[in-house]
């Protein structure tokens, strides 16, 4: 997940739960609608993500190749004339994953591996202010996910396990989503603010295009053996529970944290395949109509926490600074360069300039993590046993405000 969409949340370290001054407390608190200044927002924005990654094993040492994430931001806020009801409409991409590489496997040889995955959300929002000091919020929407997956993979499940291939799967899905938050209002000065969004769990609909090494001399055939599936993916970005503060600490200074739990023990202990309509025959007589793939992760709950600080120059210009920390929460043993997560730590700045009604916020991330080392892999055929792995990312985000 990432700890923040678009620039001003961004420039201080993530933290917007306890906030009310940008389109994303759509995805974070939407409680906080009512209580913007003014009688409505509207936000678009760019968020750039430029990954840097370095993997070794005995037979490789290389860097992921440049492959920088554009993702858009869209927010509209509007306030009812008595200031106690608000809607919204937000565009958001909250999670993702991406890696490329050249490695070469000590079985098949050089190959690319290519790994791909997105969150997107689309949320309605409604808020309403119980009193002066309280206000409740909810979201329900469309989240739309993508997963692409291409490379060597060992087989994990069923009486072909350990069995070497080489796949690309593609496959793309669409769910409800949902979440709901509170903002209390202690002052001027003070705000807390709780949010929980519900899991988001999908079964992507796509295909799988397949070469199994090992097979075909025992049946006397050509190796590798091919065949094309239609796919199902089962994938879940987790739910989450988060608590946050705004305190102005002076008329010129604020602070901010939130700290949010994330359950990635239920979303990411694996990644389900089902596999059907096999082009290729043979597969049908081994396997059945039917075969069933199992992608093991085992990731741990995590817990991120984000602190900000914010200093007005002048009403109208604003300097951020933030820091984020997230618990790792990726076994070693299941540390794929597919899925290079690792990041732990993220120092970020940023300032924001008005122009009556009208805003531009930019922003700057740098996010890292220790280097990682895999001993022994839990993955069947040993891959990526004995290696390390290291990430980190840069983001830039540049968001445009109106503000009525």
């Amino acid at each position: 997940m990432r700890d923040s969409v678009g620039a001003v949340p961004s420039g201080r370290g993530g933290a917007n739960i306890g906030h009310a001054d940008n389109g994303a407390i759509l995805l974070d608190n939407p409680a906080a609608m009512v209580h913007l200044v003014g009688t409505g927002l509207l936000e678009l924005g760019i968020d750039a993500i430029i990954t840097d990654l370095d993997y070794s094993d005995p037979e490789n040492s290389t860097n992921g190749k440049f492959r920088p994430a554009v993702l858009p931001e869209f927010a509209y806020i509007r306030k009812s004339a008595d200031e106690r009801w608000a809607v919204g409409l937000g565009v958001f991409v909250p999670a993702g994953f991406s890696a490329q590489w050249e490695l070469n496997n000590p079985l098949l040889g050089e190959h690319g591996y290519k790994s791909f995955g997105a969150l997107a959300k689309i949320v309605p929002g409604i808020a309403y202010r119980l009193s002066d000091q309280l206000s409740i919020g909810a979201t329900l929407g469309v989240g739309v996910s993508h997963a692409e997956l291409e490379g060597p993979f060992f087989l994990q499940t069923g009486p072909l396990r350990g069995t070497p291939t080489i796949f690309d799967v593609q496959a793309t899905g669409a769910t409800p989503v949902w979440s709901v938050g509170m903002q209390y209002q202690f002052s001027d000065r003070t705000a807390l603010g709780v949010t929980y969004i519900d899991e988001s769990r999908f079964r992507l609909d796509g295909n799988l295009d397949v070469d199994v090494f090992g097979l075909g001399p025992l049946l006397g055939l050509p190796d590798p053996l091919h065949s094309d599936f239609d796919a199902e993916v089962d994938v879940v970005w987790p739910r989450s529970l988060g608590l946050g503060m705004m305190h102005a600490l002076t008329e010129r200074q604020r602070i901010s944290t939130d700290i949010l739990w994330f359950d990635w023990s239920h979303a990411f202990d694996r990644v389900d395949l089902k596999l059907t309509e096999a082009t290729n025959p043979l597969f049908t007589a081994m396997l059945g109509p039917e075969i069933r793939e199992r992608f093991p992760l085992d990731w741990r709950d995590s817990i991120s926490v984000r602190v900000g600080y914010e200093f007005f120059l002048t009403p109208w210009d604003v300097l951020r600074a933030g820091y984020t920390y997230n618990s790792p929460n990726v076994p070693d043993a299941t540390l794929t360069p597919y899925i290079p997560a690792t990041i732990e730590h993220t120092f970020s700045a940023g300032y924001g300039k008005r122009w009556g009604n009208c805003g531009l916020d930019l922003a700057y991330q740098f996010l890292f993590g220790p280097e990682r080392h895999v001993s022994a892999s839990e993955l069947a055929g040993g891959d990526f046993a004995s290696s390390e792995l290291k990430a980190q990312a840069h983001g830039i985000f540049l968001t445009f405000s109106y503000r009525y």
